[in-house]
């Protein structure tokens, strides 16, 4: 059986992380008052029909951050087998498997009695959306945010992207990032070859690769760790830009500077 774990429990919602082919994570959700369980971006459906019959559970929902094959190749199995609801972007409405809930922008919908809203992010696809429970302090960005990272400009721009990130930054530093993919070390390693922004990042990045040389995840991380050592979140913040000596130019013209550099980085 693939190898999960208890990530936490807060007011009896369990959320677990479940990882699967290369590098993804599933993320499921359990609210024990109500009984209702939901996966986010389920890459495939095994893993998650496994985890769910060892403990007798069904799937009421599926939350797709966005249609890549990686994020919904197990919607159609888990639709079939548990008549779920499978929540996507409007945007997406024709290209997430199953669909059934279209979802935009500041939307509001209940898992049990936890308020879950919607955003919308663009830039890595244009119709990429996140999940987050103000209550629980979980956030489910899945391929916009990463740790030490951010996703691929595959449809979207540049300035689009860096508005998503600003909106994630806003939310409180206490905040969960459930991200979709342990890309991590490979982040850190860009992260450190640029010029040096942030106190702690040499120390916050040899937390990291102690937690992968035990196998152990380094997603989720919390949102305050990002805001200080991410360099995708400090495209407007005046230490980075002087760095790279971009002091003058706009947050998003630095933010372009960055993700560019990252699609070439060899290291």
């Amino acid at each position: 059986m693939t190898a999960h774990r208890l990530i936490c429990d807060i007011q009896g919602l369990q959320l677990f992380q479940l990882p699967v082919l290369t590098d993804n994570y599933i993320y499921i959700l359990h609210d024990r008052p109500s009984h209702q369980t939901v996966v986010i971006d389920p890459a495939e459906a095994e893993p998650v029909i496994e985890f769910l019959e060892t403990r007798g559970w069904t799937v009421d929902a599926i939350w797709n951050t966005h249609h890549h094959g990686d994020h919904v190749g197990g919607n159609r199995i888990l639709q079939e087998k548990y008549a779920c609801a499978i929540y996507g972007s409007e945007f997406d409405k024709d290209r997430i498997p199953g669909i059934t809930q279209t979802v935009k922008d500041q939307d509001e919908f209940l898992l049990g009695t936890w308020r879950v809203d919607v955003m919308e992010t663009p830039g890595h696809t244009l119709g990429h959306c996140v999940y987050h429970i103000p209550a629980a302090d979980i956030l489910f960005c899945g391929d916009t945010l990463f740790a030490l990272g951010c996703g691929r400009l595959f449809e979207g721009t540049a300035d689009q992207m860096w508005n998503s990130l600003a909106k994630i930054r806003s939310l409180p530093g206490t905040t969960r990032v459930c991200c979709a993919h342990e890309y991590t070390l490979s982040n850190a390693r860009y992260a450190q070859s640029l010029p040096s922004y942030a106190l702690g990042l040499l120390n916050y990045i040899a937390e990291l690769q102690s937690l992968r040389s035990r196998g152990v995840p380094t997603v989720p991380t919390q949102l305050a760790a990002e805001i200080a050592y991410n360099p995708f979140l400090q495209a407007d913040q005046t230490p980075m830009r002087e760095a790279i000596g971009l002091a003058s130019n706009p947050a998003a013209q630095v933010f372009a500077w960055l993700r560019t550099g990252k699609d070439s980085f060899k290291g």
